[in-house]
């Protein structure tokens, strides 16, 4: 039997990161907004240090908004947190160690993603090792959702969003727009 030689084409996902959260209950109306403006993916949610049952009540006054409008629910912090807040993966910088605790206690319940990479050799290890998604270095600004011909996965947008002029659902839209075209409402 002959293989299809034209796969579909890879329709690249927004990704949003949060500002790094103290209380989130200020910031839930612009998180809304972003997501009711288009498909994202993902919301990796980042927080200030606390102890663990702040961060867990955080985590829960956000998954329930972010889960609503169809994005999984990443933190970053402890293992313990993201099980309890109800989020739907943990967001790790790399280190072995870390991962190795996060997808025996994690998976195949919970994503596990995997940042800071910095070669292919650590995303290799990464994958191998349970991590659901990669990405090297952290989330940065970009201006091309296109490089070389390669059509990425998913794109992250950190303070473009939360800091445009217009607000975070007019933002999310032209990213969609530049990204995914037609996948904007």
């Amino acid at each position: 039997m002959r293989e299809d030689r034209n796969p579909a084409p890879v329709v690249t996902q927004l990704v949003l990161v949060t500002p790094v959260l103290g209380d989130p209950t200020e910031f839930l109306p612009a998180l809304s907004a972003a997501l009711a403006a288009g498909p994202v993916a993902a919301v990796i949610a980042r927080f200030e240090a606390s102890d663990e049952r702040t961060l867990v009540n955080r985590i829960k006054d956000i998954a329930p908004g972010v889960q609503a409008g169809g994005a999984a629910l990443m933190v970053e912090g402890p293992v313990e947190a993201v099980v309890r807040g109800g989020a739907d993966g943990i967001h790790l910088v790399y280190q072995p160690d870390a991962l190795s605790e996060a997808v025996s206690r994690l998976a195949p319940q919970r994503m596990i993603g995997v940042a800071g990479l910095k070669s292919k050799d650590d995303a290799m290890a990464a994958g191998e090792a349970g991590a659901d998604y990669v990405m090297f270095g952290e989330p940065a600004v970009s201006r091309h959702a296109e490089k070389n011909g390669v059509v990425p996965p998913f794109h992250a947008v950190v303070a473009p969003v939360w800091d445009h002029a217009e607000g975070p659902a007019v933002a999310v839209a032209k990213a969609l727009a530049l990204i995914a075209p037609g996948t904007a409402p």
